[in-house]
């Protein structure tokens, strides 16, 4: 997929606007009153978004232009669905979109034949974590994905395998100078590598400096993929409180990771 070239669906990408805080705020006040030609400046003045994430999909086979269109679809579903009043920036928020929408192009595309059935999970799956990121603004486990749509984790993950694209451990990633990189050549062990090991231990460090009370609640949400229902059943407090320490927790985290 050539991604180098400057012209992408008659677009000249070297030449695309890029918007102050200042202006995305103002247009997002004309766009929220109905004004389509604010609406349009936004979506031209974030089209470099739309760029940088079909680069992600430069090992596929796809048209430029093509992803480019699909990814603009994302884009637009992104500025009619984002509520100014969270504190998310819109990039953050509309991101997953584009590349969810890339990536069901790719799955309707796939010329490996999927069940209806298995096909259906799977996008019943995708639609409900969506849904859940953007009320809950994190990834859903895929305990809390089952729970949402009653549906069994192994069928789940099941479905969502089958629908992925294959690679060839042939396929390129990367060349220079006649030497190529190959997708086997990236094949190793990860469990004993060094920067999982050095992860690991920050991660460690990092929980650490929590309170007991969080430590267990971080542990139950995250490492036993437990609801915070369950995690507020078990600990005798309401879910709310749960959600409350649960952010305190993650955010303390953050900043020790940084």
């Amino acid at each position: 997929m050539a991604l180098n070239k400057v012209e992408i669906c008659g677009v000249n990408t070297s030449k695309l606007p890029v918007l102050t805080n200042e202006e995305k705020e103002e247009l997002f006040e004309r766009i929220r009153q109905g004004d389509m030609e604010a609406r349009e400046l936004y979506i031209k003045g974030n089209l470099r978004l739309v760029l940088s994430v079909i680069k992600r999909f430069s090992a596929s086979n796809e048209n430029a232009d093509d992803l480019f269109q699909i990814g603009c679809i994302g884009l637009m579903k992104a500025i009619d669905n984002f509520n100014t009043e969270m504190d998310v920036k819109f990039s953050t928020y509309a991101v997953p979109m584009i590349i969810g929408e890339i990536r069901r192009y790719l799955r309707d595309n796939n010329s490996i034949r999927v069940s209806r059935s298995l096909r259906d999970t799977a996008y019943k799956a995708l639609y409900t974590r969506e849904a859940y990121m953007k009320k809950h603004l994190k990834e859903p486990t895929i305990n809390e994905l089952a729970e949402e749509i009653g549906i069994s984790r192994e069928d789940i993950v099941f479905a969502m395998d089958a629908i992925q694209s294959p690679l060839s451990l042939y396929d390129p990633v990367y060349s220079e100078g006649g030497d190529t990189l190959y997708v086997m050549d990236q094949i190793s062990d990860k469990k004993n590598k060094e920067e999982n090991w050095v992860e690991s231990l920050a991660l460690q460090e990092a929980m650490k400096r929590l309170s007991d009370r969080e430590r267990k609640i971080i542990n139950m949400r995250f490492f036993e993929g437990k609801t915070q229902m369950e995690v507020a059943a078990e600990i005798c407090i309401s879910q709310a409180q749960v959600s409350r320490l649960e952010k305190s927790a993650l955010k303390s985290m953050r900043n020790f990771l940084r």
